[in-house]
């Protein structure tokens, strides 16, 4: 029998019990679009994740501390390994050799410091932060009040929510006005005549910054992996810099004895080209002689974790198409029931057992071809339903917005596919028995 006449035959078939086919079809609709509303419930969150965890530049950073190799008393002799690289102080001189190996663009340091802001006469006791110009493309940004800082220079501040509410229940009228940070700034000390300052120590000096508040973001942004997450004031990065504010560490510099004109980074982060191009960076920090360390172990525990989630949610969602699966087993073998007398006449005119078995393949694949496409469909709409749903709950905690489903190519071919494989697969028992009708007995059937 030829395909053409074979998918005439399976059509007008279909046409003949439209009612129980379209019911049948159905059926195969809400499994897959069951299938593919969870699975694109577990795409849309795995993409939110990933693309909130890029954009804050974590993929991409290395987080480089200084490195030491004290060994504590009674330790014993070391061990017959290769020498570790020498550890070296992590400071200006270090962070331009980092600056210089290939394939990095940023490195800048956490630099933060708890001071005093006095605005409108009153004091407020607060923490400060650096932003690099990079954290502008964080999302750390994204919907919040006035603007972000106008250059990298600009004597400007940026305030936590929690901060400006502390200032002005009102927090959008603050933006524009002026405050004073006041700070302390380490100046080393000078050497005596014929002497090095080198490790010779500072002293500390009150001084007053002017700026002028632009803006008030509701997070707690963060930026690489030092983050800045505890800062609540944040001012341009190379402002933070010219103000040689002392910081924690200072301290424990002085007692080191290792204190002097030429300050040591608590920490610095090195951004690079690309994620795929960290564990070469990494690698090549550690031998310079400092520590360093990334998140792609801990991005690569995240997709095993989502791997998972879209396994489970999957399975629950192939429950629905399993069901569907007996409906299309029940409408074919009704099916068989009322049209004996067909087959018959189609065998005693030459049909072959394989040529009726295909033709009931054809009308199994049909509906679930008809079934898959639906399903996806409304699989879409409950997807968009949900993320709807979701923003106008977000909006009502004056939250922004995301995209929690997302349905992409490869999902909508390969929901598409597998309900006609599970079609098929329901076809198999009812082709079969159709095939093996004794045509004499089907033609006797009344």
């Amino acid at each position: 029998m030829k395909l053409r006449d074979m998918t005439e035959l399976a059509v007008r078939n279909l046409r003949e019990a439209i009612l129980r086919n379209s019911l049948t079809t159905l059926g195969v609709a809400v499994g897959v679009a069951s299938l593919v509303a969870m699975l694109s419930l577990g795409v849309g969150l795995q993409q939110l994740a990933t693309s909130r965890l890029s954009k804050s530049g974590l993929f991409d950073s290395i987080f480089v501390t200084p490195k030491t190799n004290l060994r504590g008393p009674g330790a014993g002799p070391p061990a017959t390994r290769a020498a570790a690289p020498k550890a070296r102080p992590l400071n200006e001189e270090a962070r331009e050799e980092l600056t210089k190996l290939p394939n990095v663009i940023e490195v800048y340091p956490q630099i933060r410091f708890f001071t005093e802001v006095r605005f409108d006469g009153k004091p407020y006791a607060t923490m400060v932060a650096g932003m690099p110009e990079s954290s502008k493309a964080s999302g750390s940004f994204d919907g919040m009040q006035g603007n972000f800082f106008s250059s990298t220079t600009a004597d400007e501040a940026i305030l936590q929510t929690e901060f400006a509410k502390e200032l002005n229940a009102q927090t959008v009228s603050l933006i524009g006005k002026e405050l004073v940070l006041r700070y302390a700034e380490r100046q080393a000390l000078a050497a005596q005549p014929g002497e090095s300052n080198e490790g010779g120590g500072f002293s500390v000096v009150p001084q007053e910054k002017h700026l002028r508040i632009i803006g008030v973001v509701d997070t707690e942004p963060a930026s690489g992996f030092g983050g800045f997450g505890s800062g609540r004031l944040l001012i341009p990065l190379l402002v933070a810099e010219t103000l040689r504010a002392a910081q924690v560490n200072d301290l424990r510099d002085v007692l080191r004895g290792t204190s002097g004109d030429k300050p040591a980074y608590v920490s610095l982060t090195v951004r690079v080209k690309s994620p795929s191009l960290v564990d070469a960076t990494e690698a090549k920090i550690k031998n310079m002689g400092f520590g360093a360390f990334s998140l792609l172990d801990a991005s690569k525990s995240l997709r095993i974790f989502f791997s998972v989630f879209d396994l489970l949610l999957g399975i629950f969602g192939s429950l629905a198409l399993a069901v569907a699966t007996l409906g299309i087993v029940n409408t074919l073998v009704m099916a068989i029931l009322e049209r004996r007398r067909e087959i018959g006449v189609l065998k005693a005119l030459g049909a072959a057992d394989s040529d009726v078995k295909q033709l009931f393949f054809v009308e199994a694949g049909v509906m679930g071809l008809a079934g898959g496409a639906l399903g996806v469909f409304f699989g879409w709409l409950i997807g968009q339903a949900l993320t709807l749903g979701t923003n106008i709950y977000l909006k009502r905690q004056d939250l922004p917005g995301v995209q929690i489903s997302a349905v992409p190519w490869w999902l909508i071919g390969g929901a598409i596919g597998f309900a006609v494989l599970v079609s098929l697969m329901a076809g198999l028992y009812p082709a079969s028995r159709a095939a093996k009708l004794n045509p004499v007995d089907a033609l006797r059937y009344e």
